[in-house]
């Protein structure tokens, strides 16, 4: 297994993607994800926090309540061009794994503060040795290039909550959902008042 940390999240031509870079490798892993899990990993990695809990915190709650620990998060397979994940939980010195979407797996281990592995045949399948001069992700199709600057600049910030949420707002109104595109403008505002809040 191979030690990884998240270490962008970037827009691709197909949504975000979560790139996880190895501690103690060169290789770095990109997978895409949906808007919802980049928006909670954008949360963890901005350390912004929700008024209410969210999805991957409500569940973080709920092992804390059941004193069900999380002990580390695998990025297991790849297969057909989609990857798997595995959570090992422990509960009364007993542990146990349960299948997983890598995006909740990585949204849920930054909340938990634990370790992120990819088995090391996912990672010789997938991963890639990004050249400074450009990246270019792949992972279930999509792909994301960038030139050194804008490499640069992701990498001082990942993209926030509410850079994520005016992403999923645009593709709402072009697909002319615009009752999600209503939610998503009232969440952004919502974002925006908690912020200048703080």
């Amino acid at each position: 297994m191979v030690l990884v940390k998240v270490d962008q999240l970037l827009l691709s031509n197909l949504g975000f993607a979560v790139l996880l870079k190895g501690v103690e490798d060169e290789r770095t892993l990109p997978i895409i994800i949906g808007g919802a899990e980049s928006q909670a990993i954008a949360l963890c990695i901005n350390r912004v926090q929700a008024p209410r809990p969210l999805t991957h915190d409500l569940l973080k709650n709920v092992l804390d309540f059941l004193e069900c620990r999380l002990m580390k998060v695998e990025i297991s397979d790849l297969k057909e061009g989609t990857f798997f994940a595995n959570l090992t939980l422990e509960r009364d010195g007993r542990r146990m794994e349960m299948d997983a979407r890598p995006s909740d797996s990585i949204a849920l281990a930054l909340r938990a503060n634990v370790p992120i592995y990819v088995a090391e045949r996912v990672m010789e399948e997938a991963g890639r040795v990004f050249p400074e001069a450009e990246v270019v992700a792949e992972g279930e199709g999509g792909e994301v290039e960038q030139t050194t600057g804008q490499k640069k600049e992701a990498r001082k910030k990942a993209l926030s909550p509410v850079e994520i949420l005016q992403a999923d707002l645009r593709k709402a109104v072009e697909e002319e959902r615009y009752e999600d595109a209503a939610k998503l403008r009232d969440e952004i505002e919502r974002l925006k008042k908690a912020h200048h809040g703080n």
